[in-house]
């Protein structure tokens, strides 16, 4: 899918992207590059052309159907080549920033190819409306649904590569806002950088405003640690679950049983998020095109539409009725919310871990240097 084409569509929209990755390169010039590891982060800058509105839905990627794709009507690429130098990624971003000098990382989540992230990148910024300066992240996924725990580990593997990506954009003078987008197995991937970030510089630079969970693959009580591992200064994090995430509900049963933070019903607890910089938006009475409700963040059109303002840094409460009630409460009625004894389980322990570890999120504390009160040390 990844031959250049040599013209778009007069029309079409163009998304000049910055890719870093940490994939192995393919001598297959329609690949780029597969799903293997590579030994070093390679860079490179990517534009899709994206068909005229008219000829496509908000919220879908068409996908090229032959070779060469028709830009009239499907997404295609127009240009490929390495970043060679610092000097040379300063100048894309130059060229692409807005006034407000932003950027937006985007790290997709398990299962995805290069050219999968690649489009799926491109639909998100096209829809979505941003005009920050986009930036992907892409780490070795084989695009397989039998190889998760490989990719788990790959994105493991990739986790310093990250941290990298995020301080050279924080420390650049020409970049002043950050915005991180994230999606399921890559949202445990951004959690675990930022924490590794807050440990290298000891806090997460200032620039790092906004963090955005689309699906979390994560156990809710590793998602509490690594809040607390990030320090007392973190970024506002937007967290977009789903009840009816039948993909989070395999993921959970490999993790044995537990439940991912993106797949349970977190409204009860929004206030309490609320206080430690988290808010919740419940996508489960939305439209999607995705069978599996995965994907809902990007592929719903009022769900898009909602993430392109929280890009650009607006609130998505307004101080009126809540998006997390608006748009949740439209499921009661249709799912059932935590009436089972097991679901009454999984409530209790998210009440627990949520309200236990409120004052070392808001605090940044953590274990070391704690005392032994009887026979415990607080975690």
């Amino acid at each position: 899918m990844l031959f250049p084409l040599r013209a778009a569509t007069s029309d079409a929209t163009r998304v000049d992207m910055l890719v870093a990755t940490t994939r192995k390169p393919t001598e297959d010039p329609g690949r780029l590059y597969s799903g293997d590891r590579g030994d070093e982060i390679s860079i490179n800058r990517l534009v899709v052309s994206i068909p005229p509105d008219r000829n496509r839905k908000i919220g879908e990627v068409q996908w090229p159907s032959q070779i060469p794709p028709n830009p009239e009507k499907e997404f295609a690429l127009l240009e490929t080549s390495k970043i060679a130098s610092e000097r040379q990624a300063l100048q894309w971003f130059r060229k692409n920033r807005n006034a407000k000098r932003q950027a937006i990382i985007f790290v997709h989540g398990f299962n995805t190819t290069f050219a999968e992230a690649v489009f799926f990148f491109a639909q998100v910024v096209h829809d979505s409306g941003t005009d920050a300066a986009p930036i992907l992240f892409t780490w070795p996924s084989r695009g397989n649904v039998f190889d998760y725990p490989y990719d788990k580990e790959s994105s493991l593997y990739s986790r310093r590569a990250l941290e990298d990506l995020i301080l050279q954009a924080a420390r650049s003078p020409d970049v002043s806002d950050i915005t991180i987008l994230a999606h399921s197995m890559g949202a445990w991937l951004t959690a675990e950088a930022l924490r590794g970030v807050a440990m290298r510089e000891k806090t997460i630079p200032d620039k790092i405003r906004n963090v955005i969970l689309a699906s979390p693959d994560i156990d809710v009580d590793v998602f509490r640690r690594q809040l607390i591992e990030m320090g007392a200064t973190r970024p506002h994090f937007t967290i977009f679950t789903s009840m009816q995430d039948k993909a989070l509900g395999i993921s959970r049963l490999i993790a044995g049983d537990v439940e991912r933070v993106g797949g349970v019903d977190l409204r009860p607890y929004a206030p309490d998020l609320e206080r430690i910089g988290a808010t919740v938006i419940d996508t489960s009475a939305s439209d999607s095109h995705d069978p599996l409700r995965h994907t809902t963040f990007a592929d719903s059109p009022e769900m898009v539409r909602l993430l392109g303002r929280r890009i650009a840094g607006q609130s998505l409460q307004a101080g009126q009725v809540t998006w997390t009630d608006r748009v949740g409460l439209g499921a009661i009625g249709t799912i059932d919310l935590a009436r089972s004894a097991t679901q009454a389980a999984v409530t209790a322990r998210i009440s627990t871990a949520i309200r236990a570890g409120q004052a070392e999120l808001r605090q940044g504390q953590s274990s070391a240097g704690s005392k032994i009160v009887n026979g415990q040390v607080s975690y």
